[in-house]
């Protein structure tokens, strides 16, 4: 049962990151999807700024991210970290707080296929990404994404940037919606409900909604996206917290952690 429950995750998690890679070549996954309430269809204008943001984002890389993943029973991890779309390689610093307070910390590097996880050098200094470049090839800890939150979190983080605009008209007809409109940091941005997969009941919450949610500015700028998954409320919430100009990623982890 254990098994079954942990490959039903993993299965739920794939699906979820599957639903940011809206392209021309992978529409016939979507369905046009209908919700009551306040939300509505996008409007042309709307669908183009969703359309267009993810180019955004990897023209705006070498790009800050921080993420906040909810493993449950009051277990939180919080990632501050860079991201380079041109390479699909990221780097950052870790911690998760419990009940009681922190219980460990330390450096991150991810990429598609996986991350690694390292204790910070002693004595070093700079960005996270900066000491990350200390850390010889045999102090990381490296793994395959697995099916919990913040694996999740990472992956769909590294997936979300593209080297062109998704086709917006497609785009419309794969079921966003537009959910109202929110001020972050002293900026309006448009919350929109991202394409929701074909089997919704299944795949992506159980209440026919998108698992994904994208705050959008009003030029295509991404600033925010949080993501749910069954049973689990909103457990990652990624915020997009503009370019880092100068980071440089380290070299050394991609062999172990790629």
């Amino acid at each position: 049962m254990a098994t079954q429950k942990k490959n039903h995750r993993r299965y739920v998690v794939a699906a979820v990151v599957a639903a940011v890679l809206v392209a021309a070549g992978g529409v016939t996954a979507w369905q046009v999807s209908g919700r009551g309430g306040g939300s509505r269809p996008l409007s042309t204008e709307e669908a183009s700024r969703l359309a267009l943001s993810r180019f955004t984002l990897y023209g705006a890389s070498p790009v800050e991210v921080a993420l906040t993943a909810d493993e449950g029973g009051g277990t939180v991890v919080e990632v501050h970290g860079v991201i380079d779309y041109r390479t699909r390689h990221a780097a950052g610093s870790y911690r998760v707080r419990g009940p009681r307070g922190v219980l460990d910390e330390g450096l991150v590097v991810w990429d598609t296929g996986g991350l690694g996880l390292a204790k910070a050098p002693a004595g070093a200094a700079g960005q996270p990404w900066e000491q990350a470049e200390h850390v010889p090839r045999t102090g990381w800890s490296s793994r395959s994404y697995g099916s919990d939150p913040l694996d999740a979190g990472l992956d769909l983080a590294i997936q979300l940037g593209a080297d062109r605009p998704d086709n917006p008209l497609l785009l419309a007809q794969a079921g966003p919606r537009w959910l109202g409109r929110d001020r972050i940091d002293g900026r309006e941005h448009d919350r929109i409900s991202g394409p929701r997969p074909r089997d919704a009941a299944t795949t992506a919450t159980g209440d026919g909604t998108s698992p994904l949610t994208y705050w959008i500015d009003s030029e295509g700028g991404l600033r925010r996206v949080t993501m749910r998954m069954a049973g689990l409320g909103t457990p990652a919430t990624l915020d997009f917290e503009g370019r880092q100009d100068g980071a440089k990623l380290p070299e050394a982890p991609w062999a172990t952690a790629g």
